[in-house]
């Protein structure tokens, strides 16, 4: 009876630990959303998103290194715990960057490229 309990415990401190960013799902945000700008204001939301969603996705990673670090020292996923969990901002922001792209898809911007690259050289080193 008591490996069945300590059995059950470790798969729920487990099962609540944070998840990696990249294996959180995109919420769907309507295209609607940035239909009525332009390519250069789509550019510039797009910079904007993408700068927000490497931040939470730092943070993110953070807490789920956090956890992992708690579960395996203590058996508690630390960062969930005392709400480091940032899997719904880093939803959010996948989906509006999804939103943002297919707008300039749809529009014709060509700009991810573009951007990407200009977002990369504009950066101190």
């Amino acid at each position: 009876m008591r490996y069945i309990l300590l059995f059950l415990a470790c798969g729920l401190a487990v099962s609540s630990c944070a998840k990696r960013p990249d294996a959180i799902v995109p919420v769907d945000v309507p295209m609607a959303a940035y239909s009525n700008l332009d390519c250069q204001a789509l550019a510039r939301e797009y910079l904007k998103e993408q700068a927000s969603l490497s931040a939470v996705s730092k943070q993110q990673h953070d807490a789920a290194t956090g956890d992992a670090v708690g579960v395996f020292l203590v058996g508690v996923p630390m960062s969930s715990t005392f709400g480091g969990d940032k899997e719904g901002q880093v939803a959010v922001a996948k989906g509006k960057v999804n939103a943002i792209e297919a707008n300039m898809k749809a529009k014709g911007c060509n700009v991810p490229a573009a951007v990407k690259a200009s977002a990369s050289k504009g950066t101190p080193k």
